[in-house]
């Protein structure tokens, strides 16, 4: 049952972050508001497309590793990858964001990733 939560919530962790990447892709003044920072109408458009190529990269190669290299390579992945929103917590806390969306939204993403992380551990 550990194994299927864990490799469960991976798999969900990372559609969920490839979603996002191709969101800011599609979507891009919808997917700013929605992280905590609003984009300026007039000129964020290239910071926004490159957070969403580095946000589906990081959907893709969580599930290439999941994938192709089992769970020690993908819980390592997601202790490292963790980093990314807890900076985000701080960009959001520095640029005008509420706390609710930095906490809310940021800072836990952080937990439940390494929550996720080590559960694969656990199972690896």
């Amino acid at each position: 049952m550990l194994t299927f939560i864990a490799y469960g919530l991976a798999v969900v962790l990372n559609l969920m972050i490839l979603f996002i990447g191709a969101r800011f892709l599609l979507v891009p003044q919808a997917a700013a508001a929605g992280y905590g920072v609003p984009a300026k109408t007039d000129g964020d458009r290239a910071y926004l497309t490159i957070k969403g190529v580095r946000d589906g990269t990081y959907g893709l190669l969580g599930l290439a590793l999941l994938a192709f290299a089992g769970t020690t390579a993908e819980a390592w992945y997601m202790l490292v990858v963790a980093l990314a929103p807890l900076g985000d917590t701080l960009i959001v806390l520095r640029n005008g964001g509420t706390k609710a969306a930095a906490f809310g939204i940021h800072f836990a993403t952080a937990v439940v990733v390494l929550v996720c992380a080590a559960l694969l551990f656990a199972v690896a």
